[in-house]
């Protein structure tokens, strides 16, 4: 009877879905010369996105802000920077671009409300990453870079913990 009543718990508790974490991953695009980054933050959500091309060329640059602390630089910063601040609640659901044997030429980020953010330039081989389940979300990119710019990046995601202490009640 005791060895029944185990069985069933362990039924019911692989059935339970708030346990289960996703994760997924887009191996990198590029050729991937250079210094290995990876913008992993303090554990908090992505809530920005920063990115730098070269005038009409490739991605020179690319910073991520996790809740309100922006990660170094990976790359260099050139030119204009392009910005994509998230809304509350907003994540980014796809990152795709275009790359050649050097260089990523192009990045663009798409959030889960439908906004998106292009940089550089449609040159060469596409890629799209995405995430592979429904409550995942961008979690960190990662890739390399040299001198010039960013030459390979691939794309990490997972579910992000709610914070669990909601402060606005109190």
């Amino acid at each position: 009877m005791l060895k029944l009543l185990f069985l069933a718990a362990l039924c019911a508790s692989c059935m339970a879905r708030p346990g289960v974490m996703h994760y997924s991953f887009d191996p990198a695009v590029g050729t991937g010369s250079g210094t290995s980054f990876s913008s992993a933050g303090s554990g908090g959500r992505i809530t920005a996105v920063r990115v730098w091309e070269a005038t009409n060329a490739y991605i020179t640059g690319i910073q991520v802000r996790y809740d309100y602390i922006w990660s170094r630089v990976f790359g260099r910063v050139y030119s204009t920077v392009h910005e994509l601040n998230l809304f509350d609640g907003e994540v980014i659901v796809q990152v795709s671009g275009k790359y050649h044997t050097n260089y990523i030429y192009q990045l663009t980020f798409v959030t889960s409300r439908g906004r998106s953010m292009m940089v550089g330039q449609p040159y060469q081989r596409s890629f799209n990453f995405y995430t592979r389940y429904e409550d995942a979300e961008l979690i960190l990119l990662s890739g390399r870079y040299n001198s010039a710019g960013i030459t390979s990046l691939a794309a990490h995601w997972g579910v992000v913990p709610q914070n669990t202490t909601d402060t606005t009640s109190m």
